[in-house]
């Protein structure tokens, strides 16, 4: 089984694929690893040699930022926007869309589910 940056690959999925299950590879990195370090496309993980999971670690490690580095960096960024209190902080502070989105209606996966609205019985009840 293949191991690059703390990530067992998926198995039985072409080399382009597999890479992708690491966080901060997508697709155009993933194609640009494999092409870069002379592995074929179609290529399985499971028929991956030693040399070529050395070849493809060594590559990702001396190129890309992944995984608790790059998720380091990325909460890091936030708390920065947050101490400073910009807009974008102050958005994300409370747990609202940061770009430029409309939270009127939708905005749920951001939002979280809906609180209900609970009506007060005093008032209605003195009249």
């Amino acid at each position: 089984m293949a191991r690059i940056a703390g990530v067992d690959l998926p198995r039985n999925k072409r080399v382009v694929i597999a890479l992708t299950s690491i966080y901060g590879i997508g697709m155009t990195s993933a194609k640009n690893v494999v092409e870069k370090t002379g592995i074929d496309l179609a290529k399985r993980t499971d028929s991956l040699t030693e040399d070529e999971v050395k070849q493809i670690r060594e590559y990702i490690d001396a190129t890309y930022k992944v995984e608790g580095d790059l998720r380091r960096e990325v909460s890091m960024n936030i708390k920065r926007l947050m101490d400073l209190n910009c807009y974008r902080g102050q958005r994300h502070r409370k747990s609202l869309p940061c770009r430029g989105q409309r939270t009127h209606t939708n905005a749920r996966t951001r939002k979280g589910p809906r609180r209900a609205i609970v009506k007060k019985k005093g008032a209605a009840a003195r009249k």
